[in-house]
């Protein structure tokens, strides 16, 4: 209040156009801290808390494969994508489980329909079983309405933390919804565990393609392998009259995966039904197998499954 109260003061005198008071203070030098011990320092920000796992811990000892799902840009319908290749793999009979990368905006607790909070056992947050699959999301831990207002080091430590401090338990793959983009948390994941390759979603369009091909770029400068591109979008199929209209092109991601020597792993047509199924948390692949998208997504799932498999066949032990 004294410093506001002086440039008001001084605002008053002739020739003063304006006034800001800073103040300043000089203190000797505090001594220095004693280091922290090492487990800690190796631990990083830890937004969520709790102890930090010893340096040498093996990350994610029970998991088989890690893939991520991701986009160049938003809107494209990679979260959508992400839940219902999820539940799709768990309907091939994997043991699957999903974690919500997108820090920022997370969605997946949504899209699953994931009620409460995640419990927490020995210091390890659990899985919240829905649909076949396990799941985490920030979602499920903040309130819906929170915004995420978190520089790169706490995402960071947060992906981190869904990483070892939650108990994924034994599975065949952990997808990874990955966020939008090719930042923090996309080089945060890859340096802490390995992937076994990554799905990038795209629309038809040239615009969303152009980002899709710096998602392809990434991971292949990171020698993380792609599992293939999803046309998602592909065409909207009019409920009345049945007609196909290509809102967005058709197509496109089938060239572009030719172009870049990527598999295409498939179309997924713009339904009303798959809106209504995220937004009442129920994957279509799971609330309506018979449908045309719940169809389109099985043929994802399965396709990338058999992509697992060769490449796990082709991995030396």
């Amino acid at each position: 209040p004294l410093c506001d109260e002086a440039a008001t003061r001084l605002k008053t005198l002739p020739g003063v156009q304006d006034a800001t008071v800073i103040l300043t203070a000089h203190r000797p030098a505090a001594p220095p801290k004693p280091a922290p011990p090492r487990s800690a320092a190796a631990g990083g920000h830890r937004p969520f808390g709790g102890t930090p796992p010893e340096p040498n811990a093996p990350v994610l000892p029970g998991v088989k494969a890690v893939i991520a799902v991701a986009s160049g840009k938003g809107g494209v319908g990679k979260s959508t994508t992400a839940t219902n290749l999820a539940v799709g793999l768990a309907q091939e009979g994997l043991s699957v489980g999903l974690m919500d990368a997108d820090i920022h905006g997370p969605s997946l607790h949504r899209m699953l329909g994931a009620a409460g909070k995640p419990e927490v056992i020995n210091g390890r947050l659990q899985p919240i079983p829905v649909w076949g699959i396990r799941a985490v999301s920030i979602g499920m831990l903040v309130e819906e309405k929170q915004a995420m207002i978190w520089r790169g080091p706490m995402v960071m430590g947060a992906i981190t933390q869904f990483l070892t401090d939650v108990d994924w338990g034994t599975l065949d793959v952990l997808v990874v919804d990955m966020p939008p983009g090719t930042g923090d948390a996309q080089l945060s994941l890859m340096q802490k565990v390995p992937l076994a390759g990554a799905v990038i979603v795209s629309t038809p369009q040239d615009i969303a393609l152009i980002d899709a091909r710096r998602g392809v770029s990434m991971f292949e400068k990171m020698k993380v392998p792609v599992l293939g591109l999803v046309e998602n979008m592909s065409y909207f199929c009019c409920p009345n009259c049945g007609h196909n209209t290509e809102l967005f092109g058709h197509g496109g991601a089938r060239k572009e995966a030719e172009a870049m020597g990527v598999p295409f792993l498939g179309e997924v047509p713009l339904l009303a039904a798959i809106r209504a199924s995220g937004d009442e948390g129920a994957p279509i692949v799971a609330s309506a197998p018979e449908s045309e998208a719940a169809q389109a997504f099985r043929r994802i799932a399965h396709t990338t499954a058999q992509a697992l498999q060769q490449q796990t066949a082709s991995t030396p032990a």
